[in-house]
Parts: structure tokens; sequence; C-alpha cells
């Protein structure tokens, strides 16, 4: 019952790190920072936007389960912000977005920034953890 609990709290923490990390990315981009900064990206907040960033940001949470760094969860959300940076870099802007390799279609900033917005998923996701496991104890 205990790995039931946890999967559901690392399935939970990703789906608010990737809420926050959308509503982070959308309204740096309707205030302009991140246009003014050299990343031309302001999605429009919509459901059909939102869902597919929630799955595979609750999905990604589940790295979370890995024996590695016990307890140290920040570290842990920041390490595992990096591959999802890299799939973002490799993956997500070349192939999905038609924003070329690494975003740069974007703007030069798109690598800096697109590792700002992964790393907002990591400490939102492990400072939720951090308070679910914290409760428990």
């Amino acid at each position: 019952m205990k790995m039931v609990t946890n999967v559901a709290r690392v399935l939970v923490a990703g789906a608010l790190g990737g809420l926050v990390n959308s509503l982070a990315l959308w309204g740096f981009g309707v205030l302009g920072i991140t246009p003014a900064l050299g990343f031309s990206l302001a999605p429009e907040f919509s459901m059909p936007w939102l869902m597919p960033r929630l799955v595979m940001s609750a999905l990604w949470g589940l790295l979370f389960l890995l024996p590695f760094w016990g307890n140290k969860l920040l570290h842990k959300g920041l390490m595992l912000s990096l591959p999802l940076w890299v799939v973002m870099l490799l993956v997500i802007f070349p192939m999905k977005m038609q924003a070329g390799m690494f975003g740069l279609v974007l703007g030069a900033g798109a690598p800096a920034w697109a590792l700002f917005f992964t790393l907002v998923w990591g400490v939102v996701a492990a400072v939720f953890l951090q308070r679910v496991w914290k409760e428990e104890a």
C-alpha cells in the first residue's frame, strides 16, 4: 500500500510541477519577459496546450521513485530537471515545435529559458514531495 501511495504522490508532484512550469512559461510570455530576453515563446493558455504538459510532467514525476539521494528531494528535483531539459532541446523543440535544434528558432535565449522552466518543474515537484513526506513522518 505504501508503494501505491508513493506512486500517487510522485504523479501529483510531477503534475503540479508541470502546472507551475506551464503557468510560469505562459505568464512570462504574456508579460513580455521572455520575448524581451531572447525567447520568443508566448503560448496561448488553453486546455489542449496544458493537458499534454500535465500528463507528461506527471509521468516524469515517477522518476522521483528512483533510489538516489534518498531524502534530498530538492537535489533530486534539480537533477531530474536536467534530462527533461535535454529532451526539450533535442526532441520537443526540433520535432514537436519545429523550432530547430535547441529551440534557436525561438531565439538565442531558448536553451537558457528552457533550463529555467525545467528547473521550476523540479523545484516545485520536490518541495511538494518534501511537504507531503514530512507530514507522514
